[in-house]
């Protein structure tokens, strides 16, 4: 019973890792598409508006390398 237990904690915990994995990607994606429409609508791109995009997206990748690990 304390292994059928076990199992289904670590289970939900998977999901859970998973489930705020997704809504993390969910979230970047629109943080750069929201920086990027905010940069481009003056017609131009100033350093600052490159840096926050260059910010963003490197923080979007370093998420991508954080998905949790699926375990048999």
């Amino acid at each position: 019973m304390n292994n059928q237990q076990s199992s289904d904690s670590q289970g939900f915990l998977g999901s859970l890792k998973n489930g705020i994995w997704l809504f993390g990607i969910s979230s970047w994606l629109f943080g750069i598409t929201d920086r990027s429409i905010a940069s481009f609508s003056d017609g131009y791109l100033s350093a600052l508006d490159l840096t926050q995009l260059f910010t963003a997206s490197t923080f979007f990748v370093a998420w991508l390398f954080l998905k949790p690990s699926t375990r048999p």
